[in-house]
């Protein structure tokens, strides 16, 4: 890979049902049998904390091989002010290319341009180990806990990156994950059957 290798820029509308292909493929089995980020993308557009300029896909060679979206959500503070923040993912990379470094390229520019933008913070769900490359630590480091987790629980899944050093400073709160990420199961299925048909598989790696 080198930086010629691949373009990254805004989605077009005519390609959205590409991206949810690269969606469905890139999470299919991971996380559960079969996947519902592709239908949590196409809801999410719609969604009025939707931000379009920061709705990225990578490029490679005419094809689609990697995305990412960022959402407007926030922190609830504990003296009950609401502190601005983003929320990301979707975010992958066709499977075939996973690991070879591309996904670390798309997450630095998407983050680079969320700073940009004037955005404060950035907190989701995922894993240290690949994050942690990209300046993320875990969230309760910053005094932030995950909405509904029990005290003591494992929280590692949950990341935070400032974006603007110290825009969290003093800050303790809650994070609320934005309702748009709850999508309905049923409704999940009817949409992924407008798609080529695919096996869902029961993987002991799975989480749900």
């Amino acid at each position: 890979m080198n930086k010629n290798d691949y373009v990254i820029r805004l989605e077009r509308k005519a390609e959205e049902r590409e991206t949810e292909n690269l969606v469905r493929e890139s999470f299919w089995n991971v996380y559960r049998p079969g996947c519902s980020e592709h239908y949590v993308l196409h809801t999410l557009r719609d969604n009025a904390d939707f931000i379009k300029e920061l709705n990225f896909v990578m490029e490679q060679d005419g094809r689609l091989i990697g995305q990412n979206m960022f959402m407007k959500a926030e922190i609830t503070s504990d003296d009950g002010t609401k502190i601005p923040i983003l929320t990301m993912g979707p975010i992958c990379i066709t499977p075939e290319l996973k690991r070879k470094g591309y996904g670390k390229k798309l997450l630095d520019y998407s983050l680079e341009k969320a700073t940009e933008m004037g955005f404060g913070a950035v907190l989701f769900e995922g894993n240290i180990d690949f994050y942690g490359k990209s300046g993320f630590q875990f969230a309760r480091n910053f005094g932030i806990r995950y909405h509904g987790l029990p005290e003591g629980a494992d929280d590692s899944f949950f990341l935070c990156k400032e974006l603007k050093k110290g825009y969290l400073n003093g800050v303790s709160g809650v994070y609320h994950t934005p309702q748009g990420y709850f999508v309905d199961d049923a409704e999940v299925e009817e949409f992924d059957k407008t798609f080529p048909e695919k096996q869902k598989l029961k993987l002991p790696t799975q989480i749900f």
